[in-house]
Formats: structure tokens, C-alpha cells, sequence
């Protein structure tokens, strides 16, 4: 464990507030910071803080949100393997948003929420009883019948959301298609500061329990002799993270590898204490994502075209974590 955690957590930081000033900087219109910030009646004002800056704290927020779930499934199953998307929990989301927005909820809002959300919601946690349910059915041990049963549910997702497709217009498939491959757009206000909202709440549930995850590595038998409920924190742990992943995923689409690649980063650093993982992941997470976006949104503007993000952390973390497993088992 690196002897000096703070330092990583405030270099953390760092990263972060620096990416967000390059995602904010750099685009494919040239603009001056300076001017944006000192007349508000400029252009440079109007696509600085009206579009870039909305869209970099969205891939700011989803990178966080991504990569702390990472770290707490992590711990939660003792499996380095845990992630989102494995588990079930971003595919179940994907078909509770894809329902909504197939039925035109969109916009609909119930109590000022907006339903796209819920609905996602909804499907991460309906992924997650699945989950559970499946994998009390199995013999082995709960780590792997977790895993198994979240790739399982996880497939049930995409194989329904791909009936789904086929039932609307092409166009309609063609968008929902671009969607699910994650896509950061600029989004309005109002479902920013939802997403900020679902986000503290599911995080600060994640961070209350940082210190029982980690006596949960001990074995279910000796954290319950230590005094942590067991089942309680389990169950806290796999909402919490329904909650920060499907109100993500009803933003975004799915996103892969950002709560899979960051946790083994900070691993290497920091070591296994969540206490320290879990808010150092929060800001590499976050930078990860806003410069994956910074490169989606320049590689091909030659051809003025722009690839998911999705696409672009698939790229870049599918090699990184094949290194990650060579140094490893090296």
C-alpha cells in the first residue's frame, strides 16, 4: 500500500479539475476561456458554459459514479472481475431506460423527477434481485454465483432490449442503438442536477459502508463475529449502486470498463482499503471519462464525425486491463 494515500487522493483531484479545464478548453471550435468568463455576451461565453461545460460534468460525474460502484462490487465479492456491466446491473438499467424511452416518457416526470431515470432504476434493480435470486439457487461460492448470474441477467438484457429494437422504426433502432453504446451529449440542467442528486445519494450510502466492505474481505463468518450485518450492508451496497448506475445509464447509454480499469489503477497505488479507494476513485474516475470524451470529440472531427465514448473506453481500457492481468500473474 503506497505509503502516502493522501498525496495520491489530492494528485486525484488534480486530474480531475485539470481535465475538466482541458474538456472545457479544447473542442472542435477554437475559443478563449478568458473571454467566455469576461463577457457573458460573447460566443466564446455561450459554448464554453452552455455546452462544453454541461457535457464535461456529465462525463465528470458518470466517470465518478462508474468507478466508485467499481470499487465497492470489488470489495463487496472479493472479485477484482466485479463490475457494472458484468454483473447485470448497467444491462438492466439499459432495458428499464430503453422502455421508457420506447413508450415516449422522455420528458414525463412524476413529482419533478424525470421517469427515464426511474425506469432505469427500476431495471438495475429488477437486474439485481435476479441476480440474487439466481445465485442463492447455486452451490459455489457467492462471489462466482454473483458473477455467473450477472453475466447471465446481463445477456436476458441485451437479448431483450435487441426484440425491442426490432419493433420500431429504423430510425428509432438506429438512435437507440447509438445510445446504448454510451454517448455523452449536452444535457439539460434539469437532468444534470439529477444526476448529481441520485449520484450524492447513491455515493454517500457507498462511503457510509467503506469500512465494513472492508472487513467483508475477512469472510461473511468472521464480519458477522466483528459485528457488520452482513446481508444489510450487501443489500445497501447492490441498491446504492442500482441507484448511481441507472441514473447514469438513463443519461449516457452504457459505458464499460470505467468502474473496472480505475479500481485496479488505484489498487496498484493505494492498495485494498476502500476507505481510501472509494473517494480516490471519485476523481480518477471522473478525469478518466472527461479525457475519453476529450478524445472521442477530436479524433475524427477530420472527418466530422464523432465515435461513442463507449467505443473509445472499450478501446482504450480492453488493452490497459490485459496489461493490468500480465503484470499481474507475471
Amino acid at each position: 500500500m503506497s505509503k502516502k494515500p493522501g498525496a495520491v487522493l489530492v494528485g486525484c483531484v488534480f486530474a480531475l479539475l485539470a481535465a475538466i479545464a482541458l474538456g472545457v478548453s479544447f473542442g472542435t471550435d477554437p475559443v478563449s476561456v478568458v473571454t467566455a468568463v469576461l463577457d457573458p455576451a460573447s460566443r466564446d461565453h455561450d459554448i464554453v458554459f452552455e455546452v462544453r461545460l454541461p457535457r464535461v460534468l456529465l462525463a465528470a460525474l458518470a466517470g465518478a459514479g462508474l468507478s466508485i460502484v467499481g470499487v465497492a462490487l470489488q470489495a463487496l465479492l472479493r472479485n477484482p472481475l466485479a463490475e457494472p456491466f458484468v454483473l447485470g446491473v448497467s444491462g438492466g438499467s439499459a432495458f428499464g431506460a430503453t422502455l421508457a424511452i420506447l413508450f415516449g416518457l422522455t420528458g414525463a416526470t412524476v413529482l419533478g423527477a424525470s421517469l427515464v431515470p426511474i425506469a432505469a432504476l427500476a431495471g438495475g434493480v429488477g437486474a439485481t434481485v435476479l441476480v440474487h435470486a439466481f445465485a442463492s439457487a447455486a452451490n459455489e461460492s457467492r462471489g462466482t454465483s454473483v458473477l455467473l448470474s450477472g453475466i447471465v441477467v446481463n445477456a436476458i438484457a441485451s437479448a431483450a432490449i435487441t426484440f425491442l429494437k426490432t419493433l420500431v422504426v429504423p430510425a428509432k433502432a438506429q438512435e437507440l442503438l447509438f445510445w446504448l453504446m454510451g454517448f455523452l451529449d449536452v444535457p439539460s440542467r434539469a437532468s444534470l442536477v439529477a444526476l448529481a442528486v441520485y449520484m450524492a445519494i447513491g455515493s454517500s450510502i457507498l462511503l457510509y459502508d467503506a469500512a465494513r466492505l472492508n472487513i467483508l474481505s475477512l469472510g461473511d463468518e468472521a464480519a458477522e463475529h466483528l459485528g457488520v450485518r452482513v446481508r444489510a450492508v450487501e443489500i445497501r451496497t447492490m441498491l446504492a449502486s442500482s441507484l448511481v448506475v441507472g441514473a447514469i445509464v438513463s443519461v449516457t447509454g452504457l459505458i464499460g470498463f470505467v468502474g473496472l480499469i480505475v479500481p485496479h489503477v488505484l489498487r496498484r497505488l493505494l492498495g485494498a482499503d476502500t476507505r481510501v479507494l472509494m473517494p480516490a476513485s471519485l476523481g480518477l474516475g471522473g478525469a478518466a471519462l472527461v479525457l475519453c470524451d476529450l478524445v472521442s470529440r477530436g479524433s475524427f472531427r477530420w472527418l466530422h464525425v464523432e465515435p461513442p465514448v463507449g467505443a473509445v473506453t472499450a478501446l482504450i481500457g480492453g488493452p490497459l486491463f490485459l496489461l493490468l492481468l500480465r503484470r499481474r500473474f507475471a
